[in-house]
């Protein structure tokens, strides 16, 4: 696959790892949409379920550069179709799940799969594509996960509502068999990394430029996150309709649609450097809602102006990162790759912290303000980045 342009077995692997993470995407979401069902149906709280959502995040943000440490030699299409048949039987097996513990341990199972999964999809996307059109590609594998809310979530919902939440998971069994059998007939045999150490391979996060790199995604989810969480008591603020609540939050995700693609025009060139006024403008949208709520229209504009801005980052900040563990760790860019959907979590798990803390101290509106200065710490985070870069660029010349 050494051209400059997309050729059509390119654009085959795109759909595919496109796919595969649609399939992930929404095995992971659809648990929000079926808590209370399950919650009833297993006699636990609504508290309890819910924790079937944070175990989820918790192991995929611990396990999956560990794993992703320990298996990197592994060759990457076997040990790929290895664990997409693994995340068929996990769940195959939830659908026949009706013990809590059983459920929620085969949950934090599947967040591994899921996590080294991800990641694996993210390299190979890097290393397959023609160096001009990595960004694109990227953009249109985490494009998968815009798909898995906007579509496989709303679908998987639905079908609880028919049937039970176990049917579900029927759903992602099914999805997951296909996922499989065009990566059997899609995914290349790739060349294997260098066995080494997981310490060798954890070497890389001592880097200050790798830590640097990790916390610009996580500080820029952060800033979403921080209003996002508080979406729906804002546009009780806004006095939205509650009937038109379910199609708002519709049109948010719809919108992130955009913001995918937009992501991956952004990675094309000079990724950093563009960034780093994203995140300026995605301060300037976040702010500008402690004003517009006040109207219906402006604010519904803001809002999704909001949605646009919350996901231009992922494609830049997941390239960054491989490309500076080529240059620092060349070794552990396995790792490297997991580290940007690792990011996200800690980001996400960040922002909503800081939200509700910033809510229950004072006027939900401060959220708002609350999650530009957030953005904005993530373009100066950017700016020093770049800066570095610049001067490396310079002393190598």
């Amino acid at each position: 696959m050494h051209t400059t342009e997309l050729m059509k077995q390119h654009w085959l692997l795109i759909l595919t790892l496109a796919l595969l993470t649609f399939v992930l995407g929404t095995s992971e979401f659809v648990i929000v949409g079926i808590l209370t069902d399950i919650s009833s149906s297993l006699h636990i709280t609504n508290s309890a379920a819910g924790t079937l959502v944070s175990a989820f995040a918790m192991t995929f943000a611990i396990a999956t550069p560990l794993v992703m440490s320990a298996t990197s030699h592994f060759p990457k299409r076997k040990w790929m179709l290895f664990l997409i048949g693994a995340f068929i039987i996990l769940n195959a097996l939830c659908v026949i799940s009706s013990s809590y513990i059983l459920l929620l341990g085969l949950r934090m199972l599947t967040a591994i799969v899921t996590g080294v999964l991800i990641s694996l999809a993210m390299m190979v996307a890097s290393e397959t594509m023609p160096a001009a059109k990595r960004g694109l590609a990227i953009s249109f594998v985490f494009g998968g996960f815009t798909l898995a809310n906007v579509v496989g979530v709303p679908i998987g919902t639905v079908i609880a509502d028919w049937y039970n939440w176990n049917a579900t998971f029927l759903l992602t069994t099914f999805l997951g068999g296909i996922a499989f059998i065009a990566s059997f007939f899609i995914l290349p045999e790739l060349q294997n990394q260098a066995r080494s150490s997981i310490r060798d391979q954890f070497s890389l996060l001592t880097h200050p430029r790798i830590l640097m790199a990790f916390f610009i995604p996580s500080l820029g989810f952060g800033a979403t996150y921080v209003v996002f969480t508080y979406l729906v008591p804002l546009l009780n603020e806004m006095a939205a309709p509650s009937s038109s609540i379910s199609l708002i939050l519709f049109g948010y995700g719809f919108i992130s649609i955009f913001s995918n693609i937009l992501a991956g025009k952004i990675a094309s060139r000079n990724a950093i450097g563009r960034l780093r006024f994203v995140f300026l403008v995605q301060a300037i949208v976040l702010i500008a809602l402690y004003w517009t709520t006040n109207d219906l229209l402006a604010g519904l504009i803001n809002i999704g102006l909001m949605s646009l801005m919350a996901i231009l980052l992922t494609t830049s900040t997941q390239l960054y990162l491989i490309d500076l563990a080529g240059i620092y760790q060349p070794k552990a860019k396995g790792l490297a790759a997991s580290l940007m959907p690792v990011a996200s979590n800690v980001g996400i798990a960040f922002g909503s912290a800081l939200g509700g803390l910033v809510y229950h101290q004072g006027s939900l509106m401060n959220v708002t303000w609350v999650g530009g200065l957030v953005a904005i710490a993530a373009s100066l985070l950017t700016f020093v980045s770049y800066r570095l870069d610049q001067n490396n660029l310079v002393q190598e010349t």
